[in-house]
């Protein structure tokens, strides 16, 4: 039998500093949700396929089930949590969701909502075809993806002063 080894992972999550030792084997999901209470982000298949996990690494969605929670050391981490504003008021993205009714029972809605973030702050302007394929890493058994594809495609065009 061998010893379980830890590691001191320093890292930023949300705009905070944080410091937590953490088992080498541990994943970030385990790591933000168990130490930090980070909710958001869920666990769904725990291998990558269906992107409820899914958080900002220094600007860059990953599937946060597949990312040791080692390998965060030194990285800016967002989570949903780190969308709200400072009177817990919702973003944007948040609001679109809502508006175009794009959460239905809202297993899957963080981790869509962290890669529209990251399409969003793109600055680009995708096409429809081209933002069904950004946020094709996700699985969503209750909305049918349409409504979702409208919450992105309004708010991108907001941003972007075109719509």
């Amino acid at each position: 039998m061998h010893e379980t080894q830890y590691k001191l992972v320093k890292c930023t999550i949300n705009g905070r500093r944080v410091e937590k030792m953490v088992d080498v084997r541990a994943s970030l999901t385990d790591m933000l949700r168990n130490d930090f209470s980070l909710n958001s982000v869920k666990k769904g298949c725990e291998v990558g396929e269906c992107g409820a996990c899914n958080v900002l690494i220094d600007g860059e969605c990953f599937n946060s089930c597949i990312y040791l929670a080692i390998w965060a050391d030194g990285k800016n981490i967002r989570t949903l949590e780190g969308l709200l504003g400072p009177n817990g008021e919702l973003s944007d993205i948040q609001q679109a969701f809502i508006d175009e009714t794009a959460v239905q029972c809202g297993f899957c809605t963080p981790g869509f909502i962290m890669t529209a973030v990251e399409i969003l702050e793109s600055g680009k302007e995708y096409t429809r075809d081209e933002l069904r394929k950004l946020l094709s890493g996700h699985l969503c058994r209750c909305t049918g993806y349409e409504n979702i594809l409208n919450a992105v495609e309004k708010t991108m065009k907001r941003r972007l002063q075109k719509g």
